[in-house]
């Protein structure tokens, strides 16, 4: 079982929780290879540029922008997923589209600016308090100027979860934006929403969790506004 104690590190974390699997799942949610719903509904419009996946975990994100005509730098602190998402990304024609970097980001951020910076469900058992704020500060600090910043996560535990297996904060739409400490006149919120899914338990019990979406826009040049 991966430790998810106090001593455990983000890095011993995360390889753990993919040696665990055998590579048939995509991130935390075990996506079996598709892409995240809500990066897919918020950045399927957009126009392809350059993009900072945060967290990629085997890369189906990366790839889904990818095969868009992104340009992906993908990161992850997981050695295991990296390389799993470099294999795939090959197999799929995809390898000149995709940089595969290994950062722990709450002690290196990968550098430059890019025209999409996504940050899908980047919650970790092991974070320190106050290090997912700190990674997405950064993130902001990322967007060039006309792009996005698109953050999603959970607002919740699972409808089925009758005892939540840690003691976890998940914060609002309104909390993240906050947190950020956007300068006033140069972002525009795009989306601000909590999404209702259907999720069934391991037991086959039916169910749902709800999702929060966040999705802000650099100012290309002049006064915009953040609600």
């Amino acid at each position: 079982m991966t430790d998810a104690s106090p001593k455990s590190t983000a890095q011993q974390y995360w390889e753990g929780f993919y040696q665990e699997r055998d590579g048939a799942g995509d991130g935390a949610g075990g996506r079996g290879g598709k892409p995240n719903g809500l990066l897919v509904r918020e950045a399927g419009a957009l126009t392809a540029g350059t993009a900072l996946d945060l967290g990629c975990a085997e890369g189906a994100d990366a790839m889904w922008l990818a095969e868009r005509g992104w340009q992906v730098t993908a990161v992850d602190v997981s050695g295991t997923a990296l390389r799993r998402g470099a294999a795939r990304a090959a197999e799929a024609g995809l390898a000149e589209r995709i940089d595969w970097q290994r950062h722990d980001l709450s002690q290196s951020f990968p550098a430059g600016v890019f025209d999409l910076v996504s940050a899908q469900f980047l919650h970790s058992p092991v974070a320190t308090p106050g290090e997912r704020e700190q990674i997405l500060r950064r993130a902001a600090d990322a967007v060039a100027p006309g792009g996005v910043l698109l953050i999603t996560g959970h607002a919740g535990w699972p409808s089925w979860q009758d005892v939540p297996p840690f003691d976890h904060h998940f914060p609002t739409t309104r909390e993240v934006l906050e947190s950020l400490g956007l300068a006033p006149g140069e972002w525009h919120v795009e989306a601000e929403d909590v999404v209702n899914r259907d999720l069934t338990a391991p037991d086959g019990r039916p169910g749902t969790r709800q999702d929060n979406v966040l999705r802000v826009r650099r100012a290309a040049a002049g006064p915009s506004s953040v609600r």
